[in-house]
């Protein structure tokens, strides 16, 4: 018998299951938006380097052989690389893991200490919104991006939800009127405790460029119109009961 092993309870199996789980997510999400190639270089560099960084603490909790990395990420090559560097690298690596994972242990610490134990790590949660009816007089089509936001992290936390919106004052696919509900699924009880979460929608219109002399040579052309955001942390954190109060929500240009 080996003595030297402790043997995980199921309950620790499955809470690590759902964590890897989280993560597996989160990497799907971020390869889609490096594969789309719509990123800017800036932007996609700190993506990459927080993939590597997601798959750093992912082989932490499986147990497996830390991957020692440069500082842009890319895996430091032992032929190349001195072994003072390599152990130098390895231990900053080790640190920031250890780091991380403190930090995850202290926010559900701290969740419990709010008292919002339905807020397990081992769930994940979903916000409905039934979006009425989009009210502005572009006089062209216009497509609206829903998503989730964290003011204070400045990023956002969901994938957008797309209306396609008729220059007519109502939806291009006619038979979704009165119909465009969406929810936000995935959410972990870390997006549930952050301080702030926003509803952010992004309005841009779709159309032609007027030139000077007032002719139209181009057609679906998508231009940035306005934006709408509305703080939804009450919502979030449980505090709104009301689930068919109506919120108006105006937008800036």
């Amino acid at each position: 018998m080996d003595q030297g092993k402790a043997i995980p309870s199921d309950n620790n199996k499955v809470t690590l299951f759902r964590q890897l789980q989280q993560m597996t997510y989160s990497l799907i999400e971020w390869r889609s938006q490096i594969l789309s190639g719509t990123l800017p270089k800036d932007e996609l560099a700190e993506l990459k380097m927080k993939v590597t960084a997601k798959i750093d603490h992912g082989n932490r909790m499986l147990g497996l052989d830390l991957v020692v990395r440069d500082d842009n990420g890319n895996i430091l090559d032992p032929d190349e690389t001195s072994t003072i560097a390599l152990f130098k690298a390895h231990e900053v690596a080790s640190k920031r893991i250890e780091e991380k994972i403190q930090e995850e242990k202290s926010i559900l610490q701290n969740l419990d200490l709010r008292g919002q134990s339905i807020f397990s790590a081992v769930h994940t949660y979903g916000l409905y919104v039934n979006f009425k009816n989009f009210v502005c007089n572009i006089g062209e089509d216009a497509e609206l991006f829903m998503a989730l936001y964290d003011p204070d992290q400045s990023t956002f936390i969901s994938e957008n939800y797309l209306i396609r919106w008729g220059s007519n004052g109502m939806p291009k696919e006619i038979e979704k009127l009165n119909n465009l509900q969406v929810v936000f699924t995935d959410l972990s009880s870390t997006d549930l405790i952050r301080p702030r979460i926003s509803l952010v929608c992004q309005i841009v219109r779709v159309g032609h460029m007027e030139l000077k002399e007032g002719k139209k040579h181009t057609c679906g052309l998508r231009r940035p119109f306005g934006v709408a955001v509305m703080d939804i942390t009450d919502i979030i954190h449980g505090k709104v009961d009301d689930e068919e109060k109506q919120h108006f929500i105006p937008f800036q240009q």
